[in-house]
């Protein structure tokens, strides 16, 4: 299943399975709220999974403890550009991002997330 909106929105702070290729890369938290959104990842000593903000065009990692592996993705849940963001940043305003994706420093090398790459969700793990 795509990053569609209707699965975004199918329940407040849902946990899925970020998926490439057809295969499995991380657990996924999305944000639903305006609330969730604005906290982020702040406050967490580490995240092992992925967390999608959608409705996101821009970033920070003021107050937290590390840093942050940062991919805007378009509509199309294709990954437009990919920054790492220490703590302490804030990225720039991505006007075309639909969404932004968000995992501990060095994950996306780990996951071979990159430029071009079209994300999947999946509620079921495969």
């Amino acid at each position: 299943m795509a990053l569609s909106r209707k699965t975004e929105r199918s329940r407040p702070d849902s946990s899925h399975w970020l998926m490439k290729d057809g295969h499995v890369l991380a657990s996924l938290e999305t944000a639903e709220s305006r609330l969730a959104r604005a906290k982020g990842l702040m406050g967490k000593s580490d995240f092992s999974g992925a967390y999608l903000l959608p409705h996101t065009k821009s970033v920070h990692t003021i107050g937290m403890r590390f840093g942050l592996d940062v991919a805007f993705l378009d509509d199309g849940n294709t990954v437009m550009k990919v920054i790492s963001l220490p703590p302490n940043r804030i990225s720039g305003y991505h006007v075309h991002a639909a969404a932004v994706l968000e995992a501990q420093a060095g994950a996306f090398e780990r996951w071979g997330i990159a430029v071009g790459d079209v994300l999947e969700v999946s509620e079921e793990c495969e």
